[in-house]
Formats: structure tokens, sequence, C-alpha cells
């Protein structure tokens, strides 16, 4: 019965020996390969620029990045925004990373609590507080938009009256009364 030939059953002569495959190119790859958009051309490219008097060479995607950060100090408020969707996106992305990837650098730095207060003022995100003049540490009040992007951030924890949240970021921030809270919290 193994020696007949017909539909399915060729020839033994022209039959593929026993481990080689009848297609041995493989299956086609479906359509052409998908190519750049103008963007990734754009974004790829790299602009010559000089800062502080040094030639450099940077890719467009830094140079936006710089502006936008410009325009944030600047004070530009949808600049502010994208810094801090940027500076999530970088959270997020280390959070996935695990530790052993990461180069391991200390830097040790003398404390200077002036530093973040000045970063904050610079970003727009505090102000001083006016009410203390005789207190030797300067203390800021937080910006109403600053504090509703934190309270509508998802996947932040749940606050708690009893434990004394609600209130306190009330009195660190400016203008606490036009803030929306979450879940009816008042």
């Amino acid at each position: 019965m193994s020696g007949r030939v017909g539909p399915g059953r060729p020839p033994a002569a022209s039959r593929f020996p026993k481990g080689k495959s009848g297609n041995p190119k493989g299956r086609p790859k479906s359509g052409p390969a998908p190519s750049k958009s103008d963007l990734d051309i754009l974004i790829d490219r790299t602009l010559t620029v000089v800062q502080n008097g040094k030639t450099r060479e940077v890719t467009v995607d830094e140079a936006l990045q710089h502006r936008i950060y410009q325009d944030a100090i600047a004070g530009n408020r949808a600049a502010r925004r994208a810094v801090l969707r940027m500076i999530e996106k970088r959270e997020k992305w280390l959070a996935a990373k695990p530790l052993k990837y990461w180069p391991v650098k200390e830097l040790i730095e003398p404390e200077d609590p002036t530093n973040a207060n000045e970063a904050l003022i610079l970003l727009g995100i505090a102000e001083p507080d006016t009410g203390y003049p005789d207190d030797e540490y300067e203390r800021l009040l937080l910006r109403p938009w600053a504090v509703q992007a934190a309270l509508s951030r998802p996947g932040r924890r749940r606050l708690s009256v009893s434990d004394n949240d609600v209130p306190e970021i009330k009195r660190c921030t400016r203008d606490a009364h036009t803030l929306r809270w979450p879940g009816g919290i008042e």
C-alpha cells in the first residue's frame, strides 16, 4: 500500500527526504516593511548648537525638550505640564526596570534645603509664604494647580481626614478653597 501514487501521494523519487522541509524559505512576510514616518526622520536628525560658548551636536528631540524646559521656567503653563508628564513617564520607566541594570553611582552633596525651595519657586509650583517674617526657614505655599494635579493623579493613595491629610494639604496650599477634592472630601 505504501507504493501507491495519487492525490497527496507523489512518487517516492520526487518526495522530500526525511528531515528536509518542503518550504525551505518559509512563509513569505506579509507586505512591505514599515517605513519611517516624516516625523521619525526629522527627530533623528542632529543640529549643531552653541551652549555656553561651546559647539555641540544634539538631536532635534533633545533640542525640543530643552526648549520645553526653558518655556516651563519662563512660566508657560502648557510647558510645565509637559515637563511634569515627562517626569512621570520617566518615573514609570525607571520603576519597570530591575535594579540590577541601573548604574549605581552615589554622589554626596551637602544638604541645602533652599535648593529644593528655589526649584519649586522657579517652576512655579510654589511661592514664598509671607505669613512668617521672623521664621529662620523660608516657608512655601503650593500653588493650587500643582496640588490639583497631585490630587487628580491616578494610582495615588487614598486621603484620610482622620489621619490629618486633608487639613495638612489645605494648610500648605495657597487658595486651598479652590481645590476639587476627590471622592466628596471637603
